[in-house]
């Protein structure tokens, strides 16, 4: 494999990426700021090695709990999960950087979001044996509204446009609708965006199209918290929200690769787990009353084509 551009241009991005969503939520949330957690693997300690730098932001005028984190992490062992489909990787020396946010806003009426871009690399005897990004963003609103939907996948759709247009963002946003999907519950997560993995051939392409993602969030978000901050609310929201919540928790823990990985490989627990809401409520066979606010949910819980119903 031909040599590839140094890894540190991948990384110099992702710190400034982390860098500029902090300023923008901070100025968005208005009240609260981001707390730094920055963290080293002590190398003979555990199975990987390196670090990063975990932010939280608590208890603001938008967010009860928004997490943003950067980790630049290292080592030669992978979980067997990681080099089943991937036998050249096993003992290979590898590296991985990225960025991984999770938002979780006061205000039911405001969607709690995730987007995450990544870099992989591995490496033995010097050669590069693999590499690939991968990344996304992705939607989860409590009660939903058309115009923040056809917003969110307007931006998705037009970030896309430069790297295969309309076949590259219906390829990603089915990898979405299927990857963030409930198999339990037989529903999405959310309202979808965008989500690719193991992205590789054309370096330039491939990083071009992750930075057009990552950069591309704030476009997506910003205008959905501007509209829904200050909606009225009350305390039907907001048990319902901390119900909804539950969903987010269940699949993160039972279905995410990445918070698999994290855990399996040896990563950092409290950085991994950031993307947990602080409050949430189980409750047994709930079910909204019909016709209510609350059951609208359940229509916009399954993969459609948002921009082709929603446009008209």
């Amino acid at each position: 494999m031909s040599a590839l551009p140094d890894f540190d241009t991948v990384r110099d991005w992702l710190t400034g990426l982390q860098d500029r969503i902090c300023t923008a939520i901070e100025g968005a949330d208005g009240r609260a700021r981001f707390v730094e957690d920055a963290w080293t693997k002590v190398p003979g300690t555990s199975p990987i090695e390196g670090g990063g730098r975990t932010r939280i932001l608590r208890e603001g005028g938008v967010f009860e709990q928004a997490g943003i984190g950067f980790s630049d992490v290292s080592g030669t062992r992978l979980p067997p999960s990681a080099t089943a489909n991937r036998p050249e990787l096993a003992g290979a020396f590898w590296r991985a950087v990225g960025v991984s946010l999770v938002f979780h806003p006061r205000n039911p009426y405001v969607p709690t979001t995730h987007a995450n871009v990544r870099h992989f690399r591995a490496e033995r005897d010097g050669e590069t044996v693999a590499w690939w990004f991968g990344g996304g963003f992705d939607l989860t609103p409590y009660y939903p509204f058309d115009e923040d939907v056809l917003h969110w996948h307007r931006v998705a759709r037009a970030l896309c446009e430069p790297f295969g247009g309309q076949e590259r963002y219906e390829a990603h946003k089915r990898w979405c609708d299927e990857y963030f999907f409930l198999k339990h519950r037989d529903e999405t997560r959310g309202v979808g965006g965008l989500f690719f993995d193991d992205l590789h051939g054309d370096f330039q392409e491939a990083f071009g199209y992750t930075r057009a993602v990552g950069d591309g969030f704030l476009d997506a978000y910003l205008p959905i918290i501007e509209r829904r901050r200050d909606t009225p609310c009350g305390e039907r929201e907001r048990d319902f929200q901390l119900y909804r919540r539950g969903r987010y928790v269940e699949f993160n823990l039972v279905f995410d690769r990445g918070t698999h990985f994290g855990l399996q490989s040896g990563g950092r627990t409290e950085s991994i787990l950031m993307s947990l809401p602080p409050l949430v409520r189980w409750e047994y066979g709930y079910a909204p009353e019909p016709g209510s606010p609350e059951s609208r949910l359940a229509d916009y819980l399954r993969p459609r084509d948002w921009l082709a119903e929603l446009a008209g």
